[in-house]
């Protein structure tokens, strides 16, 4: 990514989101109960928006925290987004693999390996087995 792209990215799609719902300011502030003020300064990135905000606000716009902070949802295909973030971590690779047959030139996609640490006698075991 360059860096004029990153300075153009804002810091979250909130507003994005807002709109796509067609609400304004004042009613999605009336449905997470604050004030329209609070949903401005969390659109411009003047007030941070928490794990506590996004607990409140995607739900309300029926969307999830990761589409929130990542997508505007004319950039999204949200039917699919929405089923990938209910995932969980350690399916998503297999369902990846999975959707990749279905396309023409598949795209790999990497995930980090968990730490592994090795015994001469047994070979790699993970951290989060190691006290087995």
């Amino acid at each position: 990514m360059h860096r004029d792209e990153v300075r153009s990215r804002p810091r979250n799609y909130l507003r994005e989101w807002r709109e796509f719902r067609e609400l304004t300011q004042m009613q999605l502030a009336a449905m997470v109960g604050t004030k329209g003020s609070v949903i401005s300064l969390l659109e411009s990135g003047d007030r941070r928006l928490s794990d506590k905000w996004l607990r409140r606000l995607a739900p309300a716009l029926n969307t999830t925290h990761d589409l929130l902070l990542e997508f505007a949802p004319e950039d999204a295909d949200l039917a699919m987004m929405n089923m990938f973030a209910r995932l969980s971590p350690e399916s998503r690779p297999a369902m990846l693999e999975k959707l990749s047959r279905y396309t023409e030139s598949p795209q790999v996609v990497t995930f980090p390996k968990k730490k592994t640490t090795t015994r001469k006698d047994s070979g790699p075991i993970s951290k989060s087995n190691k006290s087995r």
